[in-house]
């Protein structure tokens, strides 16, 4: 049972303060000499992300409103074929 104990201990109090002692782990070169970039080295290389965003948004919408029109225009001529063709049933019976 003593031995229980002193797992638990070692694994409750000593293990988070080793972790919490190495120092923390900083980007290096990899063996092809990559190192990650923390901002642009200038303005010139960063994208308009705010533009393209909205010219994005603006493309979709326009694309949205097309179909819906052209649905709506579609529905629009069943509908008169709809009443051509009820006025020649109606017509016919009598």
């Amino acid at each position: 049972m003593k031995k229980l104990y002193v797992l638990l201990f070692v694994l409750l109090f000593a293990a988070p303060a080793a972790v919490a002692a190495q120092p923390p782990k900083t980007p290096a070169a990899s063996q092809d000499g990559f190192v990650p970039v923390e901002a642009p080295a200038n303005g010139q290389d960063a994208m308009p992300a705010p533009r393209l965003v909205a010219a994005a948004y603006g493309f979709i919408w326009i694309v949205l409103f097309g179909y819906l029109w052209s649905i709506r225009t579609r529905l629009a001529g069943v509908e008169r074929e709809m009443e051509v063709i009820t006025r020649r049933v109606a017509g016919g019976k009598q």
